[in-house]
């Protein structure tokens, strides 16, 4: 399908695009404090609704899985995050907000659908919070206090499905990890355990010289093999391997990209790998049989 360009209506920078479960609808977060909801098809967008209320740029949007309605998360400068839901079609309300973080929030991402209605996020103030919605509407909070002391600047959930659990003797109780990216040009895996979070990786995973940008946790499909992807403001792409659970994790440069590195995003199978650089280009990875990464192509920004 060729590119498509959209016109977002925003009035600054856009830090974000999201597309919902069923690649009907983009949203968009920008730094005129805005949200914007765009309907997509093959030859044409239409502009939704824009949705106000952070009084500070809007770094992040993401898409919770339909199976709990329309709901979109977004996070902001202003130190919040919040939960708009659509009611009526194309009508948006702030459904929960919250503001327990003293700095600016970074990131956010939804968890696996099969752990419940659940988000993550994290914050210049060194923490990541976690919010689990209640049967009665209400919202469970747990912490990793000071995650990345000088600031955390992006958070992955990982798979659901236990390491193996496909190939091994039936499927295993859901498993809650998290990796995060952070300031201190390192990257750290958490596991929950027991009501509280705790480091699952020692020390931290530190090949990066400068900044990590983004982490992203590819698709296991429940193979014996867990892959992160990390990317950075030195440049440098990483593919971070353990084997099994309890492995010491390995680090492999994708590549020096040259300039910034902001974003990373796996393909639902986990064997591709979407890259977004500084230099504005696009382009996407696979790995071979030899376990060498091979660029595959390159999209037109």
């Amino acid at each position: 399908m060729p590119g498509q360009k959209i016109e977002t209506g925003h009035q600054d920078i856009v830090h974000d695009v999201a597309m919902d479960y069923y690649g009907k609808r983009l949203a968009t977060a920008s730094s005129d404090n805005a949200i914007k909801i765009i309907g997509v098809s093959n030859s044409r967008s239409q502009h939704l609704a824009t949705l106000t209320g952070h009084r500070g740029p809007v770094w992040q949007v993401a898409w919770a899985h339909p199976k709990f309605g329309s709901l979109l998360a977004s996070c902001s400068y202003d130190g919040k995050v919040v939960i708009w839901k659509e009611g009526n079609q194309n009508e948006w309300i702030q459904a929960h907000v919250f503001d327990d973080h003293k700095a600016s929030v970074n990131c956010i991402s939804w968890a696996p659908h099969e752990l419940g209605l659940c988000l993550a996020c994290g914050s210049t103030d060194g923490n990541i919070s976690v919010f689990t919605a209640r049967s009665d509407g209400g919202w469970d909070k747990s912490q990793i206090e000071q995650a990345h002391p000088v600031g955390v600047t992006s958070v992955t959930w990982a798979p659901s499905t236990a390491l193996g659990a496909l190939i091994g003797s039936g499927l295993l109780n859901p498993v809650r990890r998290l990796a995060s990216g952070g300031c201190d040009n390192t990257v750290k895996v958490w596991k929950f355990d027991n009501g509280t979070w705790r480091m699952d990786c020692f020390p931290a995973l530190k090949m990066h010289t400068d900044w990590v940008r983004d982490v992203s946790w590819a698709p296991n499909l429940g193979l014996p093999k867990s892959v992160i992807a990390s990317a950075s403001e030195d440049g440098k792409v990483i593919i971070w391997t353990a084997l099994k659970e309890g492995d010491q994790w390995n680090g492999k440069i994708l590549k020096d990209f040259g300039s910034a590195v902001w974003r990373v995003s796996w393909s639902l199978t986990g064997n591709t790998l979407a890259v977004a650089d500084g230099k504005s280009n696009i382009t996407v990875w696979k790995e071979a049989i030899d376990g060498e990464w091979q660029q595959v192509t390159a999209v037109e920004s």
